[in-house]
Order: C-alpha cells, then sequence, then structure tokens
C-alpha cells in the first residue's frame, strides 16, 4: 500500500508567525495515524499538543522547524535528512546551468575525429558528427546534434570555413561557454593563390602531413586542458606514437613523390584542395573545374575554357578528382571543351567507411599519394 505525505518546512523567527518555504510530495512515506480534527475547546487544544510533540520527537528538538499536522514524519533527523536531499537538488540544478554536466568530445569531420580518437584513445568518448564519404562544406546536423554540441566539453572543428553548415552552430557553442577548438588555425594555415577563392584562408591542411602533426599536438594540448578527468599520461603517450607515425608517413610521401620527375608535378583538381600538397612536395596546381576553393560553387562557361587552355598548355593527361563522382570531371571536359583526359580518382575531403580505402587518416593520405604518383609518373604522350 502506497502513501503520499505532504512535508512543509517552516522558518519560524522569534515572536513571528511561521512564514512558508517550501512543500515535498513524497510517494510511499509512512502514514501518520488519521486524527479527526473536528474537536473543540479543550479537546483540540489536547490533540494539537500530542501531535505537536509527535513532530518535535524527542526533547531537545529546536522549535524553529515544526512540520505541518499530518505530515508523515516523526522527528527532526527524517526533517534534516530532506533538506540534505532538496540543497543536493539545488547544487544539481546550479551545476546545469553552469557547464558542470558537460562530458565528451564533439568533432566535425571525420578526418578530424580519426586524429582525435587517436590522441584520446579510450580516456574520453568521442563523438564524430559528419559520416563516412560525407561533404564537409555541405553537411548539416540535427537539432539534438545542435544541443549535444552545447553539451559537450570540447568541440573539435576544422574551422577557416569548411563546415558551412555547421559554424553557426559551433559559435553558438562557444557562445554558451563551451571550449572549442578550430584546428585549422593552429596548424600554420596558408591562403589560396588563384581563382575566386585567392588571399581567403585554406582549410585543406591535412593533405600536408607535417601540419597535421601540428594539428595532433594541437589536439592533445586541449583535451588535457579541457576534458576533466582526462588521463593525461595516457593522450601524452598516445600523441607521442601516433606522431611518430605521421613522421613516417612524411619520409614515405616525400620519397614517393620524389619519383615524379619535376615537370610532371603538376595538378588538376575538381576544386582547390590540394594547396597544402603542392607547397610541402613541390607541386604545381595547374587549375581546378570548381574555381573555388568549396564545392557548393559552380564553374562557368569562360572558367572551363580557361582551365581546358591551361591543361593543353602545360600538357597535363591526368587530372584528379573526389572519388565520389570522379567521372563527372571528365564528362564536363570533354562535352565542354572537347578535352579527353584520364581522370584518377582521390580521397579529398573525407573518409571512407572501413574497406573503403581510406577508413582512417593515414590509409588516406598512402592512397592518395599512390594515385597520384602513378597518375603523373605515366608516359606524357
Amino acid at each position: 500500500m502506497s502513501y503520499e505525505a505532504r512535508v512543509r518546512v517552516h522558518a519560524v523567527p522569534d515572536g513571528a508567525a511561521g512564514s512558508h518555504l517550501s512543500e515535498t510530495v513524497l510517494a510511499g512515506a509512512e502514514p501518520m495515524p488519521t486524527r479527526s480534527h473536528a474537536t473543540s475547546g479543550s479537546g483540540a487544544r489536547r490533540v494539537a499538543a500530542r501531535e505537536s510533540r509527535s513532530v518535535l520527537g524527542r526533547r531537545g528538538a529546536s522549535p524553529r522547524s515544526r512540520v505541518s499536522p499530518g505530515a508523515g514524519f516523526r522527528g527532526a533527523p527524517r526533517i534534516a535528512g530532506l533538506a540534505l536531499v532538496v540543497i543536493a537538488l539545488l547544487a544539481s540544478i546550479t551545476a546545469c546551468g553552469t557547464g558542470g554536466d558537460r562530458s565528451g568530445i564533439m568533432v566535425t569531420t571525420n578526418i578530424l575525429g580519426d586524429l582525435t580518437k587517436a590522441v584520446v584513445g579510450d580516456t574520453a568518448e568521442v563523438t564524430v558528427l559528419m559520416q563516412a564519404g560525407t561533404d564537409p562544406h555541405s553537411f548539416g546536423i540535427s537539432a539534438r546534434q545542435a544541443a549535444d554540441i552545447e553539451r559537450s566539453a570540447l568541440v573539435v572543428h576544422n574551422g577557416l570555413g569548411l563546415e558551412e553548415g555547421v559554424a553557426r552552430h559551433v559559435q553558438a557553442a562557444a557562445s554558451a561557454g563551451v571550449p572549442t577548438l578550430a584546428v585549422a588555425e593552429r596548424a600554420d594555415p596558408i591562403t589560396y593563390t588563384s581563382d575566386e577563392s585567392a588571399g581567403q584562408p585554406d582549410p585543406h591542411f591535412w593533405t600536408d602531413p607535417a601540419r597535421v602533426r601540428k594539428a595532433v599536438e594541437a589536439i592533445s594540448a586541449e583535451v588535457i586542458a579541457r576534458v576533466d578527468g582526462i588521463d593525461a599520461e595516457a593522450v601524452r603517450a598516445n600523441t607521442a606514437r601516433y606522431v611518430g607515425e605521421l613522421d613516417q608517413l612524411d619520409r614515405w610521401m616525400t620519397d614517393r613523390f620524389a619519383a615524379i620527375p619535376p615537370e610532371r608535378r603538376q595538378l588538376v583538381t575538381d576544386h582547390h584542395v590540394f594547396g597544402y600538397l603542392a607547397q610541402r612536395f613541390g607541386f604545381t596546381v595547374i587549375g581546378a573545374v570548381i574555381p573555388s576553393g568549396t564545392t557548393l560553387a559552380s564553374p562557368s562557361a569562360s572558367d572551363l575554357d580557361d582551365l581546358a587552355t591551361a591543361i593543353r598548355t602545360a600538357g597535363v593527361h591526368t587530372i584528379f578528382a573526389d572519388s565520389a563522382a570522379p567521372d563527372r570531371l571528365s564528362r564536363v571536359l570533354a562535352e565542354h571543351a572537347g578535352l579527353q583526359v584520364q581522370v584518377a580518382a582521390l580521397h579529398t575531403e573525407s573518409l571512407t567507411e572501413p574497406g573503403g580505402g581510406a577508413a582512417t587518416y593515414l590509409e588516406m593520405a598512402r592512397a592518395n599519394t599512390e594515385a597520384i604518383a602513378r597518375g603523373l609518373s605515366g608516359p606524357t604522350t
């Protein structure tokens, strides 16, 4: 049999009537014996006296804390316990309003997600918003994911305009007091040098493993500084191990690209995404089908004419496009400019599902290096 007890806690200053402070309903509380309060005169005074004694409990209880008749509690100790519960609830509510309930690391792109997981390991939960094969320029998030961002202990995002559909949510989280890390800003960014994006910062730092090293070190430092309860020593060990793998990748890419004759180190891509790789390894970017740093732009007829002219002048026979739709690039050039070229597929802005050839950053970088080396090392006639 369940009961409901309604508890009223009063503060009674000296010489004043009690002022009501709070009321709490407790299910399952022990019921008080039912008493009739229809008594008048001296009988009513006797009933009131008995109830007063049952509420105050043993001798020595303070008359300043009183519980109304029928409350279902016998003695001040239970009142004290109830007060502690109320205080704990209030503390919990206060913590919610000041970020005390924030936990986990939220990451926008899957490339950054892979780097962050390599650093964090199993020391904290890492949630990646962008699914495999998704374009970071155009992907969006749900209202629930936006709310999750604001409950995170740290938000790791690329920045420099890459996540065009998510940037406002990251900014809202930062305004709410959530720590955020714009990784590209910490990776020695460069600017675009041509076309409509000229002079703007280039967010595609991950095509240079030396800058990815800087990014990993920045992520590691922020995780240690911002995420409460993190195992800092484990994070440092993970970081050192992964940096060693990046250094090995850098050496291998350098050797692989060195086999390409300098006059053949010319890149034409679907949009401007390999500026960092070109600077790091001595390539020349001839142009891009979309003359912009974002896939959301579209080429004009004159843009395609200019690109076709540049390709013929440079003697380029292989161009590179994102693996999501590599044939589209060759069709556009063939149909518009009558230009026949070989198109090699690269993984440019997103990882793949496991088994897709670029499930991790290290796998993606190696696959792209091999594709570029094969595409540019072959005969040019």
